[in-house]
């Protein structure tokens, strides 16, 4: 799948939970509402990778981090939608100058 259509379904999705969020009287969240969001999925996350490296006991951990890791990418995606911010042409300049640091990549 393409950036954009992965893009593009997390926007539909993102859609979906404001018009619920509306039907049940809750305010339309920003970007700092989405950050907050984030900031406790990464906290998930990072207890499942200490369960995976066996410092904390939880089953289907491989599963779980998927789930959190997909749940972060959402964030990530319709916070930069909320700034107006190109995430793919951000990435991809970040990764130029990563390279341009590290020297040429192997095919």
């Amino acid at each position: 799948m393409e950036f954009s259509a992965l893009v593009e379904r997390a926007l539909s999705v993102q859609s979906a939970y404001r018009l619920r969020n509306e039907r049940d009287g809750h305010g339309r969240w920003t970007a700092a509402e989405y950050m907050q969001g984030l900031v406790g999925d990464t906290g998930d996350l990072a207890k499942l990778i200490m369960a995976r490296n066996g410092f904390r006991s939880i089953d289907d951990v491989d599963t779980r981090i998927g789930h959190e890791l997909a749940d972060c990418l959402w964030s990530l995606i319709v916070i930069a939608h909320e700034l107006d911010i190109d995430l793919e042409s951000a990435f991809l300049g970040t990764m130029d100058g990563l390279e341009a640091l590290i020297g040429p990549t192997a095919p």
